[in-house]
């Protein structure tokens, strides 16, 4: 090779067929294809936005966007719809790549038209991609039509009315639901109706800081979905939630200017704290929407997410946590083209997990792990009734040592058994109820032990620490289970009443100790076990 030679610059455009049609499988999911859509309608400056979807009876589905945004002219009609459009003059725009609309939209139609007046005066001009037609022509080729559908200027017409606005919809939509024998039927109907219900959620959480009039990080923005207005959702209900953690980070960009991000920490009341039911069920509390909620320019790109720092888990259920961040950084967190993901350098995700999420996330345990307590002990009401049943008529043939009470403020009791007569300390008290003097479930134990020997009412009985997870995760979940409940409750009398009968001074300190190991090696060995599901928002 020379270095005299030319490089020769080749155009080499795409196939028309093979673009358009690779480009519907970008990955898009319905609810966030639509929310890239409406962010075209917020890019746009528009007040009101109306969302429909519909059916008709041979199956066909249409949606349609309108708003009264600022609309476009011919040139802005024909940019907005080029793959890969023109910057906006805005940069914090939510419109990011020039792609989402198109991609959006074609990954579930195979006909996308935007109409569009960019004052009250100009006429509705509307252009279309149809896949299809390009297809067949081998060209890449949109179509521009002034003649446009009554449907569509009535739709325009309603939300803009007198002003500028723009109208996106999608026709032969071929992706959403799945084939039905009957297209227009009840089944695909209903199907249909649990799309909205979805898409109408979504929107609420993504966009909840311009739905929401008493939030003024964002200008408000009415959006409408088949007539009902969706109300805002935020993940986080500050009034009543505790802000365990607030820092705004500054970093420095690579041209040198100064930005900044915002990470807030939220923990939840749990079920029963909440003032209302109506409140504790808007919260949504479950370890699904546990995680980081991610926003950009006070858009939420993603939800729910530790982003690899820690995997959910029911203790961690009450933390939320918000992280905020605008325009300036979109090249620092490497923004995909969904908006939909972040990523994270080394050192960040060492401050995350490291440092800011280290308190919230103890305070959010210890909040849920006490109110386990709780729950657990309500659901365990009445759990060993049958296992005191049981072994008050065996007592007296399960034989055994005798403990006879020397001081009951102290505990100290004489234990008679094969190897003589031992002062000994018990744990001793009443009982909870009538007939519980053989097992009885105690909140703690020291040294976190799973149960040890006591006496109720003079009777030879066993402790069971329900603080210890062998108990949350063996026993709550068999609670249903009576003859496996007896049988666990008769196997831990009776190492109680084991531990009394070989006992003598010179062994005391290893039954202690066999306690402590068989409690930790339990404890571990149920690790990997799922919490309890007392209720399904057992928070």
């Amino acid at each position: 090779m020379t270095g005299n030679k030319k490089e020769e610059g080749i155009i080499l455009p795409p196939d028309p067929k093979r673009m358009i049609m690779g480009l519907r499988d970008t990955g898009y999911e319905f609810n966030t294809a639509v929310a890239d859509v409406l962010d075209n309608s917020i890019a746009a400056e528009a007040k009101n936005v109306d969302l429909r979807i519909d059916m008709d009876l041979r199956g066909n589905i249409t949606l349609s966007l309108a708003d009264d945004g600022c609309g476009m002219n011919r040139d802005d009609l024909l940019n907005a719809m080029t793959y890969g459009a023109r910057l906006r003059p805005n940069p914090a725009s939510l419109g990011k790549y020039g792609l989402g609309l198109k991609t959006a939209s074609t990954a579930f139609c195979r006909r996308l038209t935007v109409a569009s007046r960019a004052t009250a005066k100009d006429p509705v001009l509307a252009a279309t991609w149809d896949l299809d037609h390009v297809a067949n022509s081998g060209k890449w080729e949109v179509l521009l039509n002034e003649n446009i559908n009554d449907e569509i200027t009535d739709h325009l017409d309603e939300v803009a009315q007198d002003s500028s606005g723009t109208v996106v919809v999608w026709q032969k939509v071929d992706r959403l639901l799945k084939d039905y024998v009957d297209p227009g039927s009840k089944p695909a109907q209903k199907a249909l109706k649990q799309k909205e219900e979805q898409l109408r959620r979504h929107l609420a959480m993504v966009f909840q800081r311009f739905l929401d009039p008493k939030d003024k990080r964002a200008r408000t923005v009415s959006v409408k979905l088949n007539g009902a207005v969706i109300k805002p959702w935020n993940p986080f209900m500050p009034e009543l939630s505790e802000l365990a953690a607030e820092q705004e980070v500054p970093v420095e960009l690579p041209s040198g200017k100064g930005a900044s991000f915002v990470v807030k920490a939220y923990i939840l009341p749990r079920r029963e704290d909440f003032p209302t039911p109506e409140l504790a069920k808007e919260a949504e509390l479950s370890s699904d929407n546990q995680g980081i909620y991610i926003y950009r320019e006070n858009r939420l790109i993603k939800d729910a997410d530790w982003l690899g720092i820690y995997q959910k888990e029911p203790h961690s259920t009450l933390l939320r946590v918000e992280f905020s961040f605008d325009h300036h950084l979109d090249e620092v967190f490497h923004l995909d083209i969904k908006k939909s993901q972040i990523g994270l350098n080394e050192q960040l995700w060492d401050w995350l997990s490291e440092q800011f999420l280290t308190a919230p996330r103890r305070m959010a345990n210890q909040r849920y792990r006490e109110g386990q307590k709780k729950d657990i002990a309500k659901a365990t009401q009445g759990a060993h009734d049958a296992s005191n049943k049981t072994i008050k008529e065996r007592e007296a043939a399960a034989g055994g040592a005798k403990v006879n009470i020397v001081d009951p403020n102290t505990g100290e009791c004489l234990v008679q058994n094969p190897h003589g007569t031992f002062k000994i300390k018990l744990p001793m008290g009443p009982a909870a109820k009538p007939g519980e003097v053989y097992v009885k479930t105690v909140d703690s134990i020291e040294s976190g032990l799973l149960f040890e020997p006591g006496l109720i009412q003079g009777h030879r009985a066993v402790h069971i620490n329900s603080s210890h997870p062998y108990y949350a995760k063996v026993y709550v979940p068999n609670l249903n289970k009576s003859v496996l409940v007896q049988g666990m409750d008769s196997l831990m009398w009776a190492l109680a009443v084991a531990e009394l009968t070989a006992y003598h001074d010179e062994v005391a300190d290893h039954f202690k100790d066999m306690r402590f190991e068989l409690s930790k090696i339990l404890s571990k060995l149920v690790e990997g076990l799922p919490d309890p599901e007392l209720n399904e928002n057992v928070a």
